[in-house]
């Protein structure tokens, strides 16, 4: 009998897997897609966001709900357990001028690649195409339908999201167990633009401030074909998912005062689009943006500059978010994250109900959240049989 089985092979279910091994138990990773850490990879094409380098009340408190729940977890494995995991396995790692840390080699894969060989020294027998189908760990494989009976199981599946890379929630149809309705999370929100707006598809916004409710972002975001996307929007797009509006302030290092004094001088011949570019120094992809939402144009047209409503269609579908919130809810499981109606099953990573912004949070709790579930297992594992 196999000591453990480990489903899905992603950052949490790989930690757990590492941790199990460690401790000298055998481990099958069950992985339904042809190879492992899909997501991961894709994370980091443009560079493998690890964690953020900050106080860790300010770097718990990103967790919101949450971050009770995670106290420990984070606590055990945070920003500094986490850098030193990826030194530990060879990678040399800095921290960006906003705290993000990354491998020097920027991509995923060197640092996936250590992590596996260290795996496999372990013994851990990683399966690929191997399906979970639910029941008692029953599988679609290559080889027809297969079961697995092992003396407990860490559940690593992933949330909702990028389902072409193996996160398409199916697992919350049989697991038995409440689970909290998935919703996207730093995703990108649509919007039907006028024809005009389609020679800036694709053009970054840069100096802008994000405000939804009290909260204010600087950040830049992306201008697509699909609507807005970017850094600054995923920043705010748990607010403006749960119905609060943006406002965008298109010239934050200038006062309403300032733009309005600019915006009296005489405008001459110039039509109102060059004296707002002369005068503001407003670049296309702001003026585009201007007459996209404030037509007709007010009156007051600086007070439209400086907190410009933005009118969208809601989020972009749930398969293109980055992350989902939803899950399997905490009071399922126990503190070592085991199921409570299930003894012996624990659960760990995206799939439970929690919810992180982009910036090295998701994937730092990931891991945090594996190894808190495989060193549940171990202590499951270790306790003396039942008389």
């Amino acid at each position: 009998m196999t000591d453990v089985l480990v489903i899905g092979a992603g950052p949490a279910g790989l930690m757990a897997a590492d941790v199990l091994s460690a401790a000298g138990h055998s481990v099958v990773v069950a992985e339904a897609k042809p190879s492992v850490g899909r997501k991961f990879l894709m994370a980091g094409k443009s560079g493998l966001n690890l964690t953020k380098d900050a106080p860790f009340e300010a770097f718990l408190n990103a967790y919101e709900e949450a971050a009770p729940v995670l106290r420990p977890m984070l606590e055990a494995f945070g920003p500094t357990q986490a850098i030193a995991w990826a030194e530990g396995l060879g990678q040399e790692m800095f921290t960006g001028s906003s705290g993000r840390v990354f491998p020097k080699a920027m991509k995923a894969s060197p640092l996936l690649r250590a992590w596996l060989g260290r795996l496999d020294a372990q013994g851990v027998e990683v399966r690929t195409r191997w399906r979970w189908i639910g029941g008692a760990y029953r599988f679609e494989t290559p080889e027809g339908v297969q079961e697995i009976m092992p003396k407990v199981c860490v559940l690593a599946c992933g949330g909702a999201s990028w389902a072409r890379l193996g996160s398409d929630g199916a697992w919350a149809e049989w697991i038995d167990a409440p689970v909290a309705p998935f919703q996207p999370a730093n995703m990108g929100f649509e919007v039907e633009w006028s024809p005009h707006m389609a020679k800036h598809f694709g053009t970054p916004v840069k100096n802008v401030e994000l405000q939804v409710g009290a909260n204010r972002v600087r950040a830049e975001f992306v201008i697509s074909a699909r609507g807005l996307e970017g850094g600054g929007i995923y920043a705010v797009s748990r607010m403006m998912r749960e119905g609060q509006a943006l406002t965008l302030d298109l010239l934050p290092d200038m006062s309403l005062d300032a733009v309005r004094a600019k915006l009296a001088k005489p405008r001459g011949k110039a039509s109102l689009t060059n004296f707002l570019r002369k005068a503001l120094k407003l670049p296309p992809e702001k003026l585009a943006l201007l007459m996209e939402f404030a037509r007709p144009l007010p009156q007051d047209l600086a007070s439209v500059i400086k907190a410009l409503h933005v009118t969208h269609l809601g989020p972009r579908p749930m398969d293109e978010a980055i992350s989902t919130a939803g899950g399997l809810r905490f009071d399922a499981l126990d503190a070592s994250l085991m199921m409570t109606a299930r003894p012996g099953v624990f659960a760990a990573g995206e799939m439970l109900d929690w919810e992180a912004p982009t910036g090295g949070y998701l994937l730092t709790a990931c891991l945090a959240t594996g190894r808190w579930a495989g060193d549940g297992a171990v202590k499951y594992l270790s306790r003396p049989p039942a008389a």
